[in-house]
């Protein structure tokens, strides 16, 4: 019998605290959740291991595969293997594109979903999980914020999912044109809510809402990577990428675009299940909070968030840095303050953090362009240009490094005519798209936003 895994709060306030008598949940309870009600991020009270003989087999497995075997060790056996590897064939129909770019460079493109964005593996995934666990057809309201791809892959993943109703926030002023598109083509279950501020006014609305007990009534979760059905399967990519680019037991290093640290926590979690990661490099832009923290050991949030071409990453103080600082010892609240600190050696021994400037982004889109005739968008080259640094800083490794592509191309076709004089072909998710009125206006007010869940809510 597999043993289960039980979900505790990063704030451990469920109860007694200094006994270390925290009170733990079931997956289901916490993927409906979303957020706990003390304000903390569910997190899984042991980290299971991939053993070495499923580490050789990686291999030989197709992508929906590694998924069922990695997720597995978490959601058994409150749902089965069959029904999860059902899942993992459903939601896993797209390729993953991985590139030479010499010295042991790679490229993993997670942008061939159905929305061009890697959020569309944890998005795909969680409509299932969430479609299944909610089988007696309850109303569900899932709330999410979005600083430009999370909103799309989320609406496109649920859309049509019976009793489950998606209202999405994006700030008005900082989305690209194709990213406006896409969140404002999907109508039906799904609502797309522009609101006149930045991604953070639209994330602090958001749990604002969660931890209103009068809207408790109306059975609100998270699509957002708070929700720990979203970020699971962030793991799983780390996993294909090692099995496709490295010798057994050989290590590898990761260099991830960093905006609310989702996918930095879903490297993290793989390390610790046994995936062998000699450095993750987190890569943020100018928004560079946590770079400066594990330099100088001060955590200052940025607010307002600096604005820049990697728009995605535009976060002036992540959401998902309490489950890292949780990792290390830590903790971190939700508007950044630090009650405990982490480990800082052992962070600083394990992860490279970095911020890059938009100069040295165009930069870096404009170089590897003329070198290579490669095409990177905004987010990838602000990974590739934090593992240039992490190289002059700490010599040229003789591993395979793999910086991650987040998003088409495509998405940022305006930049790349103005920078790189080219426009990228577009995949068929991105053709034809224009904007649509399946859209409102919202003030950054928490208090007309609730007003318009009371309006619109299903319960």
């Amino acid at each position: 019998m597999v043993a289960p895994i039980y979900y505790y709060s990063t704030n451990r306030q469920f109860s007694n605290q200094s006994s270390g008598d925290f009170e733990r949940i079931s997956f289901q309870e916490a993927l409906f959740q979303g957020q706990a009600q003390d304000e903390g991020l569910f997190m899984p009270d042991r980290i299971p291991k991939v053993s070495p003989e499923e580490l050789r087999q990686l291999p030989h497995m197709r992508y929906p595969e590694i998924a069922s075997l990695v997720l597995g060790k978490f959601l058994r056996p409150e749902i089965s293997a069959s029904v999860l590897s059902q899942l993992a064939r459903e939601a896993y129909t797209f390729e993953i594109a991985i590139e030479s770019l010499g010295e042991k460079r790679y490229l993993m493109r997670l942008d061939q979903g159905p929305t061009a964005s890697f959020k569309d593996f944890a998005a795909q995934m969680l409509a299932r999980l969430m479609g299944y666990f909610n089988r007696n057809g309850n109303y569900l309201n899932l709330l999410v914020a979005t600083s430009g791809d999370t909103g799309s892959a989320i609406g496109r993943a649920f859309q049509g999912i019976p009793g489950i109703f998606v209202y999405i926030l994006y700030p008005r002023q900082e989305v690209s044109p194709k990213q406006e598109a896409q969140l404002t083509s999907i109508n039906g279950n799904v609502r797309a809510v522009s609101v006149d501020g930045k991604f953070d006014d639209c994330q602090k609305m958001v749990k604002s809402a969660f931890l209103d007990p009068e809207l408790r009534l109306f059975h609100l979760t998270s699509g957002n990577s708070i929700n720990i059905g979203r970020l699971l399967p962030q793991m799983v990519y780390y996993f294909y990428a090692y099995s496709r680019l490295a010798k057994y037991e050989e290590k590898v290093i990761f260099s991830i675009p960093s905006g609310n640290f989702g996918n930095a926590i879903g490297c993290e979690i793989a390390y610790r299940m046994g995936l062998p990661v000699e450095k993750i490099i987190i890569a943020t832009n100018e928004n560079d909070e946590f770079p400066g923290f594990l330099q100088n050991g001060r955590y200052e949030k940025i607010s307002p968030s600096r604005r820049c071409l990697s728009n995605s990453m535009n976060v002036g103080h992540p959401s998902n840095l309490g489950r890292l600082f949780d990792l290390y010892g830590g903790n971190v609240d939700k508007d950044g303050y630090v009650h405990r600190n982490p480990d800082r050696t052992a962070m600083r021994r394990h992860i490279f953090g970095v911020g890059i400037s938009d100069s040295e982004t165009i930069d870096t889109m404009v170089r590897i362009w003329r070198e290579k005739k490669v095409i990177l968008e905004p987010h990838g080259a602000v990974a590739f240009a934090g593992l240039e640094s992490f190289r002059e800083q700490e010599g040229e490794p003789d591993l395979p490094q793999i910086v991650l592509e987040t998003a088409h191309p495509g998405k940022f076709s305006e930049v790349l005519q103005e920078y790189l004089g080219v426009t990228p072909e577009m995949p068929e998710s991105l053709k034809h798209l224009q904007l649509k009125n399946h859209y409102i206006v919202l003030p950054n007010e928490y208090r007309i936003f609730k007003e318009y869940l009371f309006e619109n809510l299903k319960r």
